[in-house]
């Protein structure tokens, strides 16, 4: 079973590192305000599909009837369309359900007003449906494609640098930032590695949450992931299509392994030096408002001798938002900063052709060429050579700090 803990609220995204700090106090009220919007997000799930369903079924409704008598089935699949909302939100219930109680060491308590449950908006309600496609990718046959393009060759460079037949993997320390569902961490764990998922979105915090540590039989619950793509379909049943999930029993790990998931902003949580065989980054690098701080941070908190492992491109999520820090590097910029950091580029490939969350019957289809690396930590050098600055580093376990709020002007 996957633990999540969660240490104390964290503010939203900042625009420089010295931002305004809230109190305590105000800190853990926007942080129980945010929690109890996402719950919304989830609970409002139908609501805002109908809403699209029957914008449709008016705009074809206007149609001349002559036109309409050419489109016998149109109205049949808005209304079966309408039907899978249904079942969606079936699921979306059971996922809160669980979510309320889901931190080890913080409690959100009850909403200010029970009955008050406030309109979405369309970024939450856009964040939701993306994490719906997440079942797809990590949880269910569809995916495995895509997860063997993006998974496997991490887990394979893992095993290679760290084969079982010459260690012993159970004292292998992995840490997977950005771990959505989880699905990574989980395989990685399930071949005797210590493995650590870190996530700071509470739409994937409370689906991972339910798939991880709420399913148990193997491709027992159906989703509908597609019913809220009205365009680019080749057929009106590719929208209505189901996948199945999850593909295999996630409460299948030996009772002996290290699988833990963790909620809190990566660069905050994870402080303290020399704690982590390997760190692996699987389409993760460009949600950094400064993906710099990420390499400080990676640098930091390996082992001497341990392996940054990375795939992903470099769709930078604060790109576009106003009053962010966005710093949108080449990667060639950044692998410049990585070798004058310190770290030895062991492999790399420049050209690797993967998808993400694809929808594979859709007449719209994204490839993403992506960058694989590895670099590592020599095993001879201490912090690049240069004296720790932060005054707060402990010898204690990375601290797990809850989620960041996520906003208009943030991305999961």
């Amino acid at each position: 079973m996957a633990e999540t803990t969660g240490e104390g609220p964290q503010g939203a995204p900042f625009f420089n590192k010295d931002r305004i700090k809230n109190s305590p106090e105000e800190e853990a009220k926007l942080e129980t305000k945010h929690f109890w919007r996402i719950i919304d997000a989830f609970r409002l799930y139908r609501v805002n599909i109908q809403e699209h369903v029957k914008r449709a079924e008016r705009q074809f409704l206007s149609l001349p009837k002559h036109h309409q008598d050419l489109l016998p089935d149109v109205l049949s699949n808005l209304a079966r369309i309408s039907q899978c909302a249904d079942h969606n939100q079936d699921i979306m219930q059971a996922i809160i359900h669980n979510s309320f109680h889901m931190f080890e060491n913080i409690e959100y308590g009850e909403r200010e007003d029970p009955r008050k449950v406030r309109p979405s908006t369309t970024f939450d309600m856009d964040k939701l449906k993306s994490t719906i496609k997440q079942f797809v990718r990590d949880w269910s046959e569809t995916g495995r494609k895509e997860r063997e393009t993006c998974y496997k060759p991490i887990i394979q460079e893992i095993q290679k640098i760290f084969p079982s037949d010459q260690c012993d993997v159970s004292k292998v320390s992995v840490l997977i930032p950005g771990a959505g569902l989880g699905r990574l961490a989980w395989e990685i764990a399930r071949l005797g590695y210590i493995c650590q998922g870190n996530e700071w979105s509470f739409f994937m915090l409370f689906s991972s949450n339910f798939v991880l540590n709420r399913c148990e039989n193997v491709n027992s619950l159906t989703l509908y992931p597609w019913i809220h793509q009205f365009s680019n379909n080749k057929k009106s049943s590719d929208q209505t299509r189901p996948i199945t999930f999850p593909d295999v029993n996630p409460q299948s790990l030996p009772l002996d392994a290290d699988f833990s998931m963790v909620a809190g902003d990566f660069v905050e949580v994870y402080r303290d030096p020399d704690s982590w065989d390997c760190v692996a980054t699987c389409f993760f690098i460009d949600t950094a408002h400064n993906v710099i701080e990420y390499v400080e941070t990676i640098w930091k908190i390996l082992k001497p001798g341990g392996v940054w492992i990375n795939l992903g491109p470099l769709l930078y999520h604060f790109e576009n938002m106003a009053d962010e820090l966005s710093v949108e590097l080449s990667y060639e910029d950044i692998r410049t900063a990585i070798v004058n950091y310190g770290f030895h580029i062991e492999v790399e490939k420049e050209s690797v052709h993967t998808t993400y969350t694809e929808n594979d019957h859709s007449m719209l289809r994204y490839i993403y060429d992506c960058v694989f690396f590895v670099a590592r930590k020599p095993a001879d050098v201490y912090c690049n050579g240069r004296e720790e600055e932060d005054d707060h580093l402990q010898s204690t376990p990375p601290a797990a700090k809850s989620p960041r709020r996520e906003g208009t002007d943030t991305m999961t």
